[in-house]
This record gives structure tokens, sequence and C-alpha cells, in this order.
């Protein structure tokens, strides 16, 4: 999704509702309130709550999950997963606050078909990012043969939606998670 200039600061700040009122907050006035402009301005940047709600979740799309430096999968894969699921996880308060806005989107995604679609989407081209990693990393030896590019792959995300969702109702040190995530990928990639 294209956004102006003017729809990503909009969307951010519907975003900041989303992640410190919730879903329910979200509103046109209360965009506009956040954002110190005007309602009408709102207005003009979106014919639409949907259409606030779909520049939303580009932008936490955009923001939400930065790839580690440097080539996807280099130096080596194990190392490159745990980089990648440790910025994305809510270690820190942006991170919660990503985390909330996402779990806001899921919910809204249970009654609002577009936005289901969206991160389906979004899922299915992480997955093949994924599952292209595993594939080149089996090709160079890295990973054994065995191991199923699409199924680590699925492997993967869920790990990193299941360890997201427990770490915000249970915080832990990032060096303890660094240590328990750097196992987990090395087993799935056995």
């Amino acid at each position: 999704m294209d956004l102006t200039r003017r729809q990503s600061e909009l969307a951010d700040a519907a975003l900041r509702i989303i992640a410190r009122d919730g879903m329910a907050a979200l509103s046109f006035r209360a965009v506009a309130a956040e954002a110190a402009c005007s309602l009408g301005s709102v207005q003009k940047a979106f014919a639409s709550k949907d259409l606030m709600l779909a520049a939303g979740f580009a932008r936490l799309r955009q923001e939400a999950a930065p790839l580690p430096p440097g080539e996807p999968g280099r130096p080596t894969l194990r190392a490159w997963l745990v980089a990648l699921l440790l910025g994305i996880l809510p270690l820190d308060a942006r991170r919660r606050a990503t985390q909330r806005q996402g779990d806001a989107f899921a919910q809204q995604a249970l009654t609002d078909p577009a936005i289901a679609a969206a991160i389906a989407d979004s899922d299915a081209e992480v997955r093949g990012l994924l599952a292209s990693l595993v594939t080149r990393a089996r090709a160079e030896g890295e990973v054994p043969a065995h191991v199923d590019p699409v199924t680590t792959a699925w492997a993967v995300l869920a790990l990193a939606q299941g360890l997201a969702m427990q770490l915000l109702y249970r915080p832990e040190p990032e060096a303890d998670v660094r240590v328990r995530l750097d196992a987990t990928v090395a087993a799935l990639l056995r």
C-alpha cells in the first residue's frame, strides 16, 4: 500500500492509539487528537476507517520486522534466525507496543476479511523468505538435506508468534531468551 507522508503520519498516530488503548479506542476523532490535527484532515486522508486500518497495518508491517543487517541468512542461517527473532520479540517497550498492535490486528482479522487476507499474505511472504533461506542453507551443506524448508519456515513463524505472546505476559531478560532461541533454532535445523 503506497501512502502519502500525511497518511503515514496519521497511520502512525492510529498505531499509537492501538498500542496504548486497543483497537476499540480507534476513531477518526481519536487519531485527530493524537496527531494534533483537525478531524477533517483525517477524513480527507482516509475515506473510511477501513482504509485507515489498512494504512495502519501497512505501516506496522513496514516497521515491525526489520531484517538483521547484511545478507539474509548470513553469516549462518542459525545466527541470522536468532538475530531476526530477537529483533521482533517484545523484549523492550517499543517491541511490546508493536506486539500489542499486531495482536489487535489479529483480533480484528477474526471479523475483517481484508485484514485477515493482509495478515495471511504477510505471513506467506515471511514463510517464503524463510523457506528459501533453508533451501539455500541445505544446498550449501549448512543444514542437513532432510530438513524440510516449508515445514521449518512454518515452525520458525509459529515459534516467533508463540514466544512473542508468552513474553508479553511474562517478560524475560533478552540474554535468557537468546540462549533458548539459539538452542531451539539449532534443533529445528538439525
